[in-house]
């Protein structure tokens, strides 16, 4: 009895403390904003760390409603991706600066803190997206793959990176789950820069794993930082549905354009 009693105690005051950690928590967030300075520019920070208000404003942009939030809704876009299995693209920009200027510091500089920055301004286009019924909510988030031999040279996987920090944005709107070992790359491929479509498709063969087929979801979100054909994100969705998944949509920072 006495341990009942006590228990409900210490329930009581746990919860009195986590009302007291949330605005601690707003506070620190808002102090980190406060000391941020715009990559850009150098100008202090309002929304995004890293990217002040102007500057975003200045990003270039695609224009989601005049797309219907799916890049390939284009036509010389969905012209330029030919035989692409996922459903919908989803895209901030095409590869140009500063996006292709962060990417190459963060893929290959180290420049981790980036991913921050990456996942939220994905975050609020999302949000954007299924506020105006441009897509479906999916129930499941996955990464591209990199080999263990490729993650080991590097030390890292890009666009893992930017879904964690993007997963931990979504998870509390969308009770979206991120499931980092759902798909792997079983086999060793080499580096797919300066090969055509078809020979990117033709060495993805067989290139990826699916670990769990018991309960995948009709929806899942893939994320990468860049698609340039396709290929990749096609090999896995074409996996994926072959276990049952209905929709797939691709999630990118940008477009390497090739037109």
């Amino acid at each position: 009895m006495e341990l009942s009693i006590l228990g409900k105690k210490l329930s009581t005051h746990f919860s009195a403390c986590l009302h007291l950690i949330k605005p601690l928590e707003n506070t620190y967030q808002s102090l980190l904003l406060a000391m941020s300075s715009c990559d850009l520019c150098g100008s202090s920070c309002q929304h995004y760390r890293q990217l002040c208000d102007h500057c975003y404003h200045d990003l270039p942009l695609f224009n989601q409603d005049i797309i219907q939030g799916d890049l390939l809704n284009w036509p010389s876009i969905n012209k330029d991706l030919p035989k692409v299995v996922f459903d919908q693209l989803i895209c901030l920009a095409p590869h140009c600066a500063p996006f292709d200027g962060w990417l190459h510091q963060f893929k290959y500089l180290s420049r981790f803190e980036l991913a921050q920055l990456f996942a939220h301004l994905l975050a609020d286009k999302l949000n954007e997206l299924l506020m105006a019924g441009y897509m479906e909510k999916p129930q499941l988030m996955i990464a591209v793959p990199l080999h263990i031999s490729r993650l080991q040279h590097r030390g890292y996987n890009q666009a893992h990176l930017i879904a964690t920090k993007l997963a931990q944005r979504l998870a509390t709107k969308y009770a979206l789950k991120y499931e980092p070992q759902l798909v792997t790359r079983s086999k060793a491929t080499v580096t797919q820069v300066g090969k055509t479509g078809r020979q990117r498709r033709k060495n993805l063969q067989a290139a990826f794993t699916v670990n769990n087929t018991k309960s995948l979801p009709d929806h899942v979100m893939l994320i990468d930082d860049v698609v340039t054909t396709g290929a990749t994100a096609s090999e896995i969705s074409t996996l994926l549905k072959r276990h049952g998944v209905k929709h797939v949509t691709l999630v990118t920072l940008t477009l390497a354009m090739r037109r």
